[in-house]
């Protein structure tokens, strides 16, 4: 029967997301609970109702990625807990070996992102112009995106202009449990891109998931001012500092 530790170090060694609490102070020192994001869980704190209290700020803290520690008034006396959450590696796909996906990549790598780029355009997505990413594929993202285990820290950024490309993309990326999801496009353009998610079957929930027009706001018109502004809004949401 796997042990609560083998469980941790099995999904670390996995790279699944999980979050450990652990009563540091308190009535049940040493208690230890893991949960998984689809609320499986694993162990305890000592007694159901307190795991019950603590599972809901587990699963806050898997949303943000976050550690936290907190105390918690209980039976009389003031607990202290701490949640660590174990995340995958960051990784950063881009689909369209344009222009901007160059810089773009410099500014994933330096940030720690595994970084993959995606184009079936063999002419864009060619070694020379691309040696600096992790992982350069020439294929339909309706292909490829299955085969890139995409989970919660990875970040999905679509850039290719070109709806044969970008629409199965986003078809698939928003029904994964992606961590950021950015379309390149004006607000005319995102909104025949929701028309043909539509008819993809992809929900209104689904599409809201989308970033788009992708980036923050600062101005930028070249290619390189845009990664910037892509990269700067990937930060903010992994941070928890925009929408």
């Amino acid at each position: 029967m796997t042990t609560l530790y083998e469980a941790l170090r099995d999904s670390v060694a996995e790279a699944r997301l999980v979050a450990a609490a652990t009563v540091i102070r308190g009535a049940g020192l040493g208690g230890k609970l893991l949960l998984w994001p689809n609320g499986a869980s694993m162990g305890s704190l000592g007694a159901p109702h307190l795991d019950e209290t603590v599972r809901t700020r587990m699963m806050e803290q898997l949303a943000t990625q976050q550690a936290e520690r907190f105390t918690l008034p209980w039976a009389g006396e003031t607990l202290e807990i701490f949640i660590e959450v174990h995340a995958p590696p960051p990784k950063l796909i881009i689909v369209g070996a344009v222009h901007m996906a160059i810089p773009l990549v410099t500014f994933g790598k330096a940030l720690g992102f595994y970084t993959v780029v995606l184009d079936a355009r063999s002419a864009f997505a060619t070694p020379e112009r691309f040696a600096h990413a992790d992982r350069l594929l020439i294929q339909w993202p309706a292909d490829a995106l299955p085969t890139l285990g995409i989970d919660e820290s990875t970040c999905v950024v679509v850039l290719t202009h070109d709806e044969k490309i970008d629409n199965p993309a986003l078809a698939f990326a928003v029904r994964s449990p992606a961590r950021y999801i950015g379309a390149l496009g004006s607000k005319k353009t995102h909104a025949r891109r929701v028309a043909a998610l539509h008819e993809l079957g992809v929900t209104d929930a689904d599409i809201a998931r989308i970033h788009a027009p992708i980036g923050l706001d600062i101005g930028a018109r070249r290619p390189e001012e845009i990664a910037v502004s892509i990269i700067a809004q990937i930060v903010a949401v992994v941070n928890g500092a925009a929408p």
